[in-house]
């Protein structure tokens, strides 16, 4: 089976090494990562991932934050699979992403099984 790949979409870099260390274990290859949402876009458009990870509250870059990340990148691509990581207290903007087009989300802190699962089904669903 092709290695699925996926853009880490984060402005924590730490954050970034644990999705890719978690995500490169499991057999995904890592096409590219960005440290704001306009950067996330642009790599998005440019690189074509089969998955996005990205977090909600970023800082804002040219009036973009996560929101309008996922729009954009819905908008360029409504096919896009989109998994929104965010902190507990963010659930408002979970919601407005996930009817904006994302496909699912990922509470911090997280385990690996946990990220996994959720990408794993994202995954499968496009194969139905």
């Amino acid at each position: 089976m092709e290695k699925k790949r996926v853009l880490i979409v984060d402005d924590a870099l730490f954050m970034r090494n644990l999705i890719r260390d978690i995500l490169v274990k499991a057999g995904f290859e890592i096409c590219g990562e960005a440290s704001n949402a306009l950067e996330g876009v642009q790599k998005y458009k440019e690189l074509k991932p089969d998955l996005v990870t990205l977090d909600i509250v970023m800082p804002m870059m040219e009036e973009m934050d996560g929101i309008s990340a996922v729009r954009e990148i819905i908008t360029f691509d409504p096919e896009a699979k989109i998994v929104i990581i965010s902190a507990l207290g963010d659930r408002r903007l979970v919601q407005e992403a996930l009817a904006y087009g994302a496909k699912d989300f990922v509470i911090k802190p997280f385990t690996a099984e946990k990220l996994l699962e959720v990408i794993k089904k994202i995954i499968s669903s496009e194969n139905k």
